[in-house]
């Protein structure tokens, strides 16, 4: 059922290696952040540096947050690759289901708790804006990712 999800010849929105538990924070996360605070949200963002963001939410005023799921303590342990996440987000955060400890993660960074259904934001992320070419560049790629998707869903076939 999830590979029906993925539009052909695009980036994956469900690329099949999250966890049941992933998915239902992902979905909580995305919930919340469009329910209470107006956000438009992606799920599995290819950014430029490699790296692929579990969800990135855009607000109304064109804030960019980053959200990394961690759904274990081990999912934590080795993953090291968050930090490269900042450079392209205002804000970023840690989502944890709610029976993950939240003392596991850095007071530094800014944590939601969610489940498949709600989230709420334990901890707020500092500011860290994003510079206006950077932030330009991945507008841009936004929309054209949006949109690309939208018209594979429309139109699964080949592309011609």
């Amino acid at each position: 059922m999830a590979e029906d999800l993925n539009p052909p010849n695009l980036p994956p929105i469900v690329d099949l290696r999250q966890s049941a538990t992933a998915l239902r924070v992902q979905r909580g996360v995305m919930r919340m952040l469009r329910a209470r605070h107006d956000m438009a949200c992606y799920a599995e963002v290819p950014l430029r540096n490699g790296r692929r963001a579990d969800v990135l939410a855009v607000g109304p005023k064109g804030e960019i947050w980053i959200i990394e799921i961690k759904s274990s303590l081990i999912d934590f342990q080795v993953d090291r690759k968050w930090p490269e996440y900042r450079e392209f987000s205002d804000k970023f955060f840690f989502a944890k289901p709610p029976e993950l400890d939240a003392e596991i993660f850095p007071q530094s960074e800014g944590l939601i708790v969610a489940d498949g259904h709600d989230g709420a934001i334990l901890r707020d992320s500092p500011d860290t804006p994003l510079a206006p070419a950077r932030r330009k560049a991945l507008m841009l790629k936004l929309a054209r990712m949006g949109a690309d998707r939208i018209h594979a869903l429309m139109d699964p076939g080949p592309m011609v």
